[in-house]
């Protein structure tokens, strides 16, 4: 079960960040290193580009056309497709431990069984009162 496993920060040689702040410091690393590597100049140049306006990088090539219909896969690699990121998304999930699940379970059943018992007592009050004001 899911509790018997040992959690995701202590296996060894886990190779995704456990958390949502870990993926984004990851991200934010792995974009700010390719732009240090961009500039391959003498230091007294950068200094001078860094006191000016710095003028955006011109594409060496032109972006490639295409045709504005697109051909979709037929309906059988689609759904496989679906199906797979459907997979993919629920091993993201974080499953609840039983001890967790049995708490909540515990506390929805509680709060309707309060809920039953305010709506009742609400509609036997009105009752009452619509008995008294109307007679019976």
């Amino acid at each position: 079960m899911s509790e018997d496993r040992e959690p995701v920060s202590r296996r060894e040689g886990a190779s995704r960040p456990v958390t949502a702040a870990a993926r984004r410091e990851r991200r934010a690393v792995r974009q700010v290193a390719p732009k240090a590597d961009v500039t391959n100049q003498s230091e007294a140049t950068a200094t001078t580009e860094s006191d000016a306006a710095v003028a955006p990088r011109k594409k060496d090539k032109p972006t490639p056309t295409r045709d504005r219909k697109q051909k979709r896969p037929n309906v059988f690699k689609r759904l496989l497709r679906f199906l797979r990121e459907v997979v993919a998304e629920l091993r993201k999930v974080i499953w609840p431990t039983r001890k967790m699940l049995v708490t909540y379970t515990t506390v929805v059943l509680v709060f309707v069984a309060v809920m039953v018992a305010l709506v009742f007592g609400l509609d036997d009050a009105f009752f009452a009162g619509v008995s008294w004001l109307f007679g019976k």
